[in-house]
């Protein structure tokens, strides 16, 4: 079972972001990272050559409040969703973005020092903003850690909303799949109110052997694989050597091991959080 196969046509990439052009839409000044332009052609063509049909755009940081790309994208491309950042201060009228496009919001709560990028929307945004969300019918997304996770559990069980959690919960490779983060990410997951983006590379930069991470994808389809999804992640940011998003599809789909569970995460799942 490859990328190429038919099976996932019409399938989706859950998590990539945008870049440019510059001359039209440049980064905020305040940022922690300047990356190279993303385009949206590009995006596009990476699509298809990944055998998928829709994509979902996270916006990025390094943008501030300036939804303009993400907007224009997702008016350009109707086979795109978004998903915005907003703090509390956020001047960004909720109650219309569904009709462009828009599925979700983003909120970072990380236990690097600095770990929350300047740009970015916290866990205490998340939870002012989640009666306002629910309202608006989107869904938040947290990008956080193994670390972090445990502190913040509570609070995202009492949320309004579905939370979709990124890369996998950020579990740390080496402590295996019995780390208490990665099972409290597992108690979230059972309760049907939490999703996951199976989008393990960035956990495993640091192992000689990509392999271990398929004993975290298996715990997470063996406890609630009506709610994961998957997410190329690209461009990659800040990863060198750039992975080959097609090889990451490919490790996903080995490492799921079954053709209907690859088309419940690929297709079905993302079908219902983000039509």
């Amino acid at each position: 079972m490859t990328a190429s196969d038919d099976l996932v046509l019409g399938g989706w990439d859950c998590h990539a972001h945008l870049f440019g052009p510059y001359r039209r839409f440049p980064l905020a000044a305040d940022r922690s990272y300047t990356p190279p332009e993303a385009l949206e052609p590009q995006y596009m063509a990476l699509l298809r050559r990944l055998g998928l049909g829709h994509g979902v755009l996270v916006h990025p940081s390094a943008y501030g409040d300036d939804h303009s790309l993400l907007l224009h994208a997702l008016a350009a491309q109707p086979d795109l969703r978004g998903v915005v950042v907003i703090r509390q201060d956020t001047a960004l009228p909720l109650a219309a973005l569904r009709s462009r496009g828009v599925r979700g919001a983003r909120f970072s709560h990380r236990s690097a020092a600095g770990g929350n990028f300047a740009g970015s929307a916290a866990l205490s945004d998340l939870q002012a903003l989640a009666p306002a969300l629910a309202d608006a019918g989107l869904h938040a997304e947290l990008w956080t850690d193994c670390v972090a996770l445990p502190d913040a559990a509570e609070a995202i069980r009492r949320l309004p909303v579905p939370v979709v959690i990124d890369h996998m919960g950020g579990f740390d490779a080496a402590s295996g799949v019995d780390q208490p983060g990665f099972r409290t990410l597992l108690d979230l997951l059972e309760t049907g109110q939490v999703w996951v983006k199976l989008c393990a590379y960035r956990n495993l930069l640091q192992s000689p052997d990509w392999e271990v991470g398929r004993a975290f994808q298996q715990k997470l389809l063996q406890t609630r694989p009506d709610r994961l999804l998957w997410g190329s992640d690209w461009p990659h940011l800040r990863v060198t050597p750039t992975p080959d998003p097609v090889q990451l599809l490919d490790m996903f789909m080995d490492w799921t091991g079954d053709e209907a569970l690859v088309r419940q995460v690929l297709v079905s799942n993302p079908e219902s959080l983000y039509r």
